[in-house]
């Protein structure tokens, strides 16, 4: 039964009730009595909204005649929903007053005897029960309030003591990025720019110039990452310029691989920041992948429009050297490519091909992610799954592709 429908079924039967007490009690009587008796039930039916009102309506038929069940119902309502002491009680003087005195007044005798003593119990009796459980449904009301708030307070200082942890561990996580990350990153720059400066030959002399530009880079992105994990609240916080389907070549040409990539599908053409960052990423994580696990293997590179969104594939052949020596990984990059996907309202599929090779291929719908901004692009939980962002060198780990 809903809750709207209980109230209204309860205040009929009490009204149909205090209806009945009234015919029975008042019929042979008629006249007056009768109405007062009826207008005592009628007015039941107002008792929650004006419990005043209907505890009026009742006490003509209480002193004129003998109702018994709309006065006690009116009582009760009245010390259920009013706190103010005084009301309650001059309602129940009344009450009693009407049961236990005759009508008219002139009928009272005050000699005392057995029976005046019985009727005096009774009327205890009568005022005591409704009077004493409305007081204990009001107050039961007022401990459930309570118990409410305090429910709802101790949640609030659960959250709060949640989001503190939380900014500990954010702030610990920055301080570990800055001492360690940061330090190692810095000596590989330093390192790389003295080999360019020392090296003997133009290939060495590139090579140290691209790994010290990447390290640098690295180090700006890796800063950035840092402020966002102090961030406790307020704006977002941008975590770099982020890359653009016209930074795919840059990264290619930087990966060291032997790569070919075709954009011509998509040349002067733009998606949705989201999209076109997504597409970047995975093609970093691709290549990323290939330099692991298939050390010269070849690799091609397609983006392509599909719909209103953008196709990317990253394709490379077996690979072509030794295998190369195991490196950290956490299992996180396909995954949080996926994700990255998914956000999108996009899919990617990866897995290895009939060749020898590995596939990655990304379908990429043209749309923001709903409650993002685009402004603060990195913040989605794919780019959280990155410890350190930047072309060609966002390292997240990646599951191994099989190759």
């Amino acid at each position: 039964m809903s809750t709207p429908l209980r109230p209204a079924l309860t205040d009929a039967g009490l009204v149909a009730l205090a209806l009945a007490d009234a015919v029975f009690s008042s019929a042979r009587e008629g006249g007056y009595p009768l109405v007062l008796s009826v207008v005592a039930g009628l007015g039941l039916a107002v008792r929650r909204r004006w419990p005043y009102v209907a505890f009026a309506l009742t006490m003509p038929a209480l002193w004129a005649a003998y109702v018994l069940v709309a006065p006690v119902v009116a009582l009760y309502t009245v010390a259920a929903r009013d706190r103010a002491r005084a009301p309650v009680v001059v309602c129940a003087i009344l009450t009693a007053a009407g049961y236990y005195l005759p009508w008219p007044i002139a009928r009272f005798d005050l000699r005392v005897s057995s029976r005046e003593l019985l009727g005096l119990v009774y009327t205890i009796v009568y005022v005591g029960a409704p009077l004493g459980l409305g007081l204990l449904s009001r107050t039961r009301r007022v401990l459930a309030d309570q118990l409410a708030e305090l429910t709802a307070g101790r949640a609030r200082e659960e959250h709060l003591q949640a989001e503190r942890a939380l900014t500990q561990e954010r702030a610990r996580l920055a301080r570990e990025m800055h001492d360690v990350v940061s330090h190692q990153v810095s000596l590989i720059a330093v390192q790389a720019g003295a080999l360019r400066v020392t090296a003997r030959d133009d290939a060495t002399r590139e090579a140290a110039g691209t790994i010290r530009e990447l390290s640098v880079r690295t180090l700006d992105e890796l800063r950035r990452m840092i402020g966002v994990l102090r961030a406790t609240g307020g704006a977002p916080v941008d975590l770099a310029p982020q890359p653009r389907l016209t930074d795919i070549p840059r990264l290619v040409r930087e990966s060291g691989l032997d790569v070919a990539v075709d954009l011509s599908a998509v040349a002067g053409r733009s998606w949705a920041e989201p999209t076109e960052r997504a597409a970047y990423r995975t093609v970093q994580e691709g290549l990323t992948n290939v330099g692991k696990h298939a050390p010269g293997a070849s690799v091609s590179v397609q983006a392509s429009p599909h719909g209103t969104g953008l196709l990317v594939t990253v394709r490379n052949g077996p690979s072509a050297g030794e295998a190369p020596a195991p490196l950290p990984e956490s299992g996180h990059g396909l995954l949080g490519l996926r994700e990255r996907a998914e956000l999108l309202g996009g899919t990617l599929w990866a897995g290895p091909t009939p060749d020898g090779g590995f596939l990655i291929r990304a379908d990429l719908p043209d749309a923001v992610v709903e409650g993002a901004d685009p402004a603060s692009a990195g913040a989605d939980p794919a780019e959280r799954q990155s410890a350190v962002g930047g072309a060609g060198a966002e390292h997240r780990g990646t599951e191994r592709p099989g190759h």
